[in-house]
């Protein structure tokens, strides 16, 4: 596995990505990896590497280069404490237009990379990211296939709301949900539902879980919910990103 970690310019500046591929067999097919509101931290580097082995291109931007933030470290679970006070402002700072515009300078620079095939990309966005994951399909037609896991604000009342996406591209999508999540209750997840029926894209619950589940280092983490995400991640790309 070839590991790097580069700055790529953007519009606004330069935004610090970590970049996974297999040594060889390229090109490979682009996944595009959205971090959670947390911010980069080597569990999401390994969460890259892991997909990688798979035979991707996988790209992990700091989003909150703006910011002049990159690697937060513990957050305090308290809502009122600084770190998550913080925490919740970055995030708040990012649009889906800000990113859509991140997401072209990724694809710039990664159009000029020997290991990296621009036809057939594939995109995952945890969290905050689910809504950047959905959204990156209809801006890009080379997305061929994009997954939220329990992401939020999937319902909103713009026209770039991320449950109308599957009315938008041909990409193959899928909205991986907590069965108990506050950023995403059930009837955000019903009204996803409804909106998706008869498209090309599908909605899982998995039961017993809370949002975050799928990352080890977390409390909530469920080992067998968090492989079963691999699974559909995994069989999702094949479908969608093989020649």
């Amino acid at each position: 596995m070839i590991d790097q970690q580069i700055d790529i310019p953007t519009k606004d500046g330069k935004t610090t990505t970590f970049i996974s591929h297999p040594e060889r067999g390229g090109p490979f097919p682009i996944i595009l990896f959205y971090m959670d509101a947390p911010a980069i931290r080597e569990e999401l580097r390994d969460m890259a590497r892991r997909l990688a082995t798979s035979g991707y291109y996988v790209m992990l931007p700091n989003m909150y280069y703006r910011s002049g933030e990159m690697e937060l470290g513990p957050i305090n679970p308290d809502p009122e404490s600084p770190e998550r006070k913080k925490m919740f402002a970055l995030m708040n700072s990012l649009t889906i237009p800000l990113i859509m515009e991140d997401t072209r300078a990724l694809l710039a620079y990664a159009s000029g990379q020997k290991a990296a095939r621009m036809d057939l990309i594939g995109t995952v966005g945890y969290c905050m990211s689910g809504q950047y994951a959905m959204n990156a399909a209809t801006h890009f037609p080379a997305v061929k296939a994009a997954a939220s896991m329990y992401g939020t604000r999937l319902v909103t009342d713009q026209p770039d709301s991320p449950h109308l996406a599957a009315q938008k591209t041909k990409a193959e999508l899928y909205f991986g949900c907590a069965e108990t999540d506050i950023y995403a209750p059930m009837e955000i997840i019903e009204k996803i539902q409804s909106t998706v029926k008869g498209a090309h894209a599908e909605v899982e619950i998995y039961p017993g879980t809370h949002h975050g589940f799928a990352f080890p280092k977390r409390p909530v983490y469920d080992r067998d919910a968090a492989e079963r995400h691999w699974e559909r991640l995994l069989a999702l790309y094949r479908r969608n990103l093989s020649t």
